[in-house]
């Protein structure tokens, strides 16, 4: 087999892309306290239900893809939190932590030369490894977008 070593690093990277657009780390960073809750009038989400949501799908395709005894969760309750605010300033941290470590873990899973990211997932139905790592960068990406918006909206985005 040929060495796929430079698409998996790919593959890695893309997790965590900044060459197009803005990544999650630069888009969460500087947000007041007081902002994590807002929802901009013309939008139906504040940066906690954003961030919160992200982690969980995250979290979710991370575990699909690493646990046998996975259970999928229920769409859309079990994907989005409950409350335009975050309970506390330690869930908003933990939660922004929460996606860095997984974040981190999948792009381990995309450089780990005992995975076939091309292999279907043994208790999918039919999805590979590669296509759920590239489901959590477009994912991450259409997401990130919102949040850059949604600062726009609220006054608190600088542009680089």
């Amino acid at each position: 087999m040929d060495d796929d070593s430079p698409v998996r690093e790919h593959v890695s990277r893309l997790l965590a892309w900044e060459d197009a657009h803005v990544g999650f780390d630069k888009a969460v960073q500087g947000i007041p306290e007081s902002m994590e809750r807002e929802r901009p009038s013309t939008l139906p989400y504040s940066l906690w239900e954003l961030v919160e949501h992200l982690r969980r799908v995250q979290h979710d395709i991370l575990e699909f893809c690493r646990n046998p005894d996975y259970r999928e969760l229920r769409f859309p309750g079990d994907y989005w939190p409950g409350s335009a605010a975050p309970p506390s300033t330690e869930a908003w941290n933990e939660s922004i932590r929460q996606v860095r470590e997984d974040r981190k873990a999948l792009q381990g899973l995309a450089v780990d030369p005992k995975v076939d990211l091309t292999a279907r997932i043994p208790h999918g139905s039919g999805q590979t490894y590669l296509r759920e790592l590239l489901l959590v960068a477009d994912h991450t990406a259409y997401h990130v977008g919102e949040l850059v918006m949604v600062r726009r909206l609220l006054g608190i985005w600088k542009s680089a």
